[in-house]
Formats: C-alpha cells, structure tokens, sequence
C-alpha cells in the first residue's frame, strides 16, 4: 500500500523534524515517501489533483486553507481534530488526534481501500467547501469592524 500510495509531504521542515529525518530518508529510497521541501502555490493545484488523501495533522491551524483547498479540489481530508479543524471540515472528512499515529494510519488506510467511503467524503467536501469564500470572509470581517466601531 505504501509503494502504490507513498506518503509525498509538502512544505518546509518543521519543528523536531531531525528526530525523524532518518526515518523519512530511509522510507523515501523505499519509494514509500515523496519530500518535496517547500512548495510554490502554483504547484498545489497539481498535488491537489494527483491525491488520492489530504494527510492534515495540524497542531496549531488559524483557519486551514489546505483542507478548504484539498475539498474544494475533490480529494478527501484527514486532519486534526483540534483548532479550527473541525469547523472547516465538519462532517465532510475524518478528524484525528494529531499525535495518534494509529488513527492516522488507520483513517489513510480506510480512505484508501474504501472507494465508497472515499466518494462520500469527497461529495461532502465538495459542498462543504462551497460555504466559503473570499467574498463571505470579506463581508464577515466588515461586519466585525462595523460593529467593533460602532462601540457594541
């Protein structure tokens, strides 16, 4: 499952990434991981489109673009179920704890092997992500300034 589905990880080196860096080294000469590094946002398009998951396990998240996008593109998520995580994906994807590597696994696996688990999760991100949108967050963000000056 892991040569036909490698686990390509996108974006800078993170925080106590060298206490797994020779795991990922050793995992990536298997063809079982893909390190891409850093990432323009006009490349992501074409993640988004070769995914078959989003693998989101966020700790700390202000809002979760990636799996707004991710959903938006038709690619069912799996992210944290802490911050603001939840409230972008709702119903429409599969919330872990970030620091349980089995229900991680576990979540792949089934979104994986199960075509029509997947399928729901990808028609519930589909509409899912319709609700937002620059121009709602726009309005929304007036309105609190609107109310903010008006000393309510």
């Amino acid at each position: 499952l892991r040569s036909t589905y490698p686990l390509v990880i996108a974006g800078m080196k993170g925080w106590f990434a060298d206490s797994i860096e020779s795991t990922i080294r050793n995992l990536e000469e298997k063809g079982q991981v893909r390190l891409l590094g850093y990432v323009a946002d006009g490349v992501l398009p074409q993640l988004y489109a070769g995914a078959t998951v989003l693998l989101y396990p966020s700790l700390y998240e202000g809002f979760g673009l990636p799996p707004l996008e991710a959903m938006a593109s038709g690619i069912p998520v799996i992210t944290s179920n802490q911050s603001s995580m939840p409230e972008v994906v709702g119903d429409a994807g599969y919330t872990i704890d970030p620091g349980d590597t089995a229900s991680m696994t576990a979540a792949m696996q089934a979104l994986i092997e199960a075509a029509d688990q997947r399928n729901i999760c990808i028609e519930r991100g589909l509409v899912r992500a319709r609700r937002f949108s620059w121009e709602r967050c726009a309005e929304q963000t007036l309105a609190v300034y609107q109310l903010a000056l008006s000393g309510r």
